[in-house]
């Protein structure tokens, strides 16, 4: 596969939704600064300092489930919250709570704003299936099967694994690697015949960990040296410059 940028005996592509396939990953961290800031602002008053939209989301958030991703943030600031429970309301003061503030937040910006796709991730798509690759979405998200189907996308993919998948069937989410290994193990390949796209740090290690055949990082903010040090093969800005186009 060559042509497509990746090495012989890669038989299946697991792609990462948000900064890969669609331009969601800037909602999803304004979504996030929005319910971090007016958590700690409320906290610590004049002591308060906000969420960074790059650092704090690369680094604690992006890539992880919603509510690993409340933990891993809030435990940077030494602060640590009752799980409560998945229905919590948006203004309950557990990790739930906080993390069902930012799925409201983001789900009013994605009815204003609307999903936008990476046309050059859905021309690699395209070109891969047509050469007989099978396709999987990998995310975090539980709003990936609305997401797609807002890009009319959903026909790209023989398997999805996201965040209602990934709660159905017990997986622990990126950086641990079972999301995709469960999609490689749907599709009937073994890791090592799989390619994983990911903008994610937390993707980069999930895919270093679980030894899938290929680690492809899609850089969208300029954090090339971090994707290879986390388990990045080679780092792209765009899928089309793997190959693919006709």
């Amino acid at each position: 596969m060559k042509d497509l940028g990746l090495p012989e005996g890669i038989l299946a592509c697991l792609f990462d939704l948000d900064g890969v396939v669609t331009k969601t990953a800037v909602v999803h961290a304004a979504a996030w600064k929005e319910t971090f800031d007016a958590f700690l602002r409320a906290r610590d008053g004049a002591e308060f300092r906000p969420f960074d939209a790059h650092h704090d989301y690369d680094e604690y958030v992006d890539g992880r489930p919603r509510a690993d991703g409340v933990r891993t943030f809030l435990a940077s600031r030494g602060i640590h919250l009752p799980d409560g429970a998945p229905d919590d309301p948006p203004d309950a003061a557990t990790v739930h709570g906080v993390g069902n503030r930012k799925n409201e937040l983001l789900l009013a910006k994605l009815r204003t704003q609307g999903a936008e796709p990476y046309d050059g991730t859905l021309r690699y798509i395209d070109a891969a299936r047509a050469r007989g690759l099978r396709t999987a979405i990998v995310s975090s998200s539980a709003n990936t099967l609305d997401v797609l189907r807002s890009i009319d996308a959903e026909h790209l993919f023989d398997v999805r694994v996201d965040g209602v998948t990934a709660r159905e069937r017990n997986l622990p989410g990126k950086p641990r690697p079972d999301t995709f290994l469960a999609a490689a193990h749907d599709l009937g390949v073994t890791a090592r015949q799989s390619a994983v796209f990911e903008d994610a740090l937390a993707g980069m290690d999930a895919g270093r960990a679980g030894g899938f055949g290929y680690v492809v990082g899609v850089d969208r903010a300029g954090q090339s040296d971090a994707l290879y040090a986390h388990g990045a093969d080679v780092v792209v800005t765009d899928l089309a410059e793997l190959g693919g186009e006709e």
